[in-house]
């Protein structure tokens, strides 16, 4: 009898995990994007983020059995990440910035001069001023934007109330809309 990964949650997921490559790799599957996505914003180069994204994957693989699903996978798995970068920032002594440029935007439809000019001065503005947020701000818009975890995932990872998170992600918002937009 073949198991459909796909409709496992995380939790359960996580604990076959521990003795099945096929629901390891279904778990590196979900989260390996949104991995990669958070490294790249916190290096800002590709190949840094992919290493950091197989760093915390062998780590996931070295711990999956400590991991007893208590805690919610997509945080306790961001943890990681957030410790490998870490990790990676003490040893290079790098200033983590994501070029919003580099960011895919959907785009449905075309759109006119004027509008891509305004699109591009908010988000150099935003470039800017990313760099001028207290770190645990810039922190929970990566964690909450660019690793997609939900606001009380992120929360978790940070260690904080979610209510406190959520203020976090309000006030960075709220500063980069008063700087960047009605400006």
């Amino acid at each position: 009898m073949e198991q459909n990964y796909a409709e496992l949650a995380d939790n359960d997921l996580a604990r076959l995990a521990r003795n099945d490559h096929d629901a390891f790799e279904a778990l590196y599957r979900r989260y390996v994007t949104p991995i990669y996505r958070y490294c790249y914003a916190r290096t800002d180069n590709s190949a840094d983020a992919e290493d950091l994204t197989a760093q915390t994957f062998m780590a996931v693989v070295e711990s999956i059995d400590h991991y007893r699903g208590v805690q919610n996978f997509p945080a306790w798995l961001f943890g990681i990440a957030r410790h490998k970068c870490a990790d990676y920032h003490r040893t290079t002594y790098a200033t983590p910035q994501q070029p919003l440029d580099d960011i895919e935007m959907a785009d449905p439809e075309p759109e006119n001069v004027e509008e891509r000019l305004f699109r591009h001065n908010i988000l150099e503005c935003i470039e800017r001023l990313l760099a001028q947020l207290s770190p645990d701000r810039i922190e929970a818009l990566r964690l909450r934007y660019w690793g997609g975890l939900s606001m009380r995932e992120a929360a978790t990872v940070m260690r904080r109330s979610e209510a406190a998170f959520k203020m976090l992600v309000s006030r960075a918002i709220s500063d980069l809309r008063e700087r960047c937009v009605t400006a």
